[in-house]
């Protein structure tokens, strides 16, 4: 009976086959968060890599958990727990972990680049999700990328004399977040989607426009960055925050992406 109850819990408040996020269940996945993180910077210093290395081949593989959780939302994938959170992010994780390593062992007998590998392994991954992302919304599409383009310009043009955006990889975090933040305008603002989270959710409500993604996200990444490149010494710590946070824009940014313009 307790074991049933608990499982009737977890499922009520830690696994979606519906939408929404409350405080409680945001600040658990939080802490699980940082948990894995520390286990994962323990891994890179094991197998003697740099996450910051991991930016561009890990990029298939947010888009296969990114494009698998569309497809669900558009009916097209069944709802089932390995496709919906936090199923997702346990497929896809441990998905790249285990093809990180496969590709360094791989390296260490060949001498072939286990960065070529891990992303070749990515693509491949995509395909199927790519066959079934059909039909998309050239309307909401580019409403979407122009609002990110408008946003993300003056940062660009900053990154030429501010030193905390000349670094790629800081420019890069910001821009997947600004990215996030555009697809969360458009499908609130345009197309009468609901924000899931809960502070984002209280902020669009309180403005009565989920344009305040923008100041939202561009007042947290920037001071965590500056944080981060001021006060972590140890590169492997600094790089994988830094590869996290990426990670957390630009994953839902592309599933928010995807959704809406398969949906429209």
């Amino acid at each position: 009976m307790v074991f049933d109850s608990i499982i009737q819990y977890i499922h009520e408040n830690f696994v979606y086959l519906h939408p929404g996020y409350t405080l409680f269940n945001t600040i658990v996945f939080g802490i699980l968060l940082g948990l894995v993180i520390l286990l994962i910077i323990r891994m890179f210093r094991w197998i003697d890599k740099d996450p910051k290395d991991l930016f561009i081949p890990l990029i298939p593989f947010i888009f296969f958990g990114s494009s698998a959780r569309a497809l669900v939302d558009n009916g097209i994938y069944p709802l089932t727990y390995i496709l919906v959170t936090p199923g997702i992010y346990l497929l896809t994780g441990f998905s790249a972990i285990f093809t990180l390593l496969a590709s360094v062992l791989i390296e260490r007998k060949t001498g072939w680049d286990y960065r070529y590998i891990i992303f070749a392994v990515g693509v491949a991954m995509c395909i199927p999700n790519i066959y079934y992302t059909q039909h998309l919304n050239l309307v909401a599409l580019f409403q979407v990328l122009g609002s990110w383009a408008l946003v993300s310009a003056p940062f660009v043009l900053l990154s030429r004399k501010w030193s905390l955006l000349k670094d790629k990889f800081n420019l890069a975090v910001l821009l997947a977040h600004i990215f996030d933040a555009s697809t969360t305008f458009i499908a609130v603002d345009f197309y009468g989607y609901g924000e899931q989270h809960v502070l984002p959710n209280a902020l669009t409500q309180l403005a009565d426009s989920a344009i305040v993604m923008y100041p939202l996200k561009i007042a947290v990444i920037l001071p965590a960055l500056y944080i981060i490149d001021t006060y972590v010494e140890d590169k492997t710590i600094r790089n994988m925050l830094k590869l996290a946070i990426f990670i957390l824009g630009l994953a839902p940014g592309l599933r928010n992406f995807l959704s809406l313009s398969m949906g429209t």
